[in-house]
């Protein structure tokens, strides 16, 4: 058996890399993170499903005091995103100007950088929300 290397089992966790949530095949109620009960009819029938890459801000913050990992991007902004098919993730939106984001701008997810552990160590990647360019 091949031993798994970080960087490859850092690829392999699938909600770092790809937007998925779970849909409940008795009502079809999505969630977002996955879970494996549906919470509105109790079923374990969920199916792993890719979530839309393209929404709207519904409100936000800017972060002025950030964790120790995240102090390079100060400021910076942490949103609630409603995707095209009205399930709701938050996340770090980027390449924008905290000043110019209003409740209602369209974005799109993309993968960046979400910190490194130590100067030389594992960088850690992620999806973070960009303003859509239209």
């Amino acid at each position: 058996m091949e031993k798994l290397r970080v960087p490859r089992l850092w690829r392999e966790i699938p909600q770092r890399y790809r937007l998925e949530g779970a849909k409940c095949l008795k009502c079809g109620k999505i969630f977002f993170p996955p879970r494996i009960i549906c919470s509105k009819c109790k079923s374990k029938e969920l199916e792993i499903i890719p979530l839309p890459r393209k929404g709207k801000v519904v409100t936000y913050t800017v972060v002025h005091n950030a964790p120790q990992n995240y102090k390079v991007y100060v400021p910076y902004i942490v949103a609630l995103i409603e995707l095209e098919n009205g399930v709701r993730v938050t996340s770090q939106l980027t390449d924008c100007d905290p000043d110019k984001i209003k409740i209602g701008t369209p974005v799109e997810a993309v993968i960046r950088r979400l910190y490194t552990d130590g100067e030389n160590g594992l960088i850690h990647y992620g999806y973070k929300f960009r303003p859509l360019i239209e």
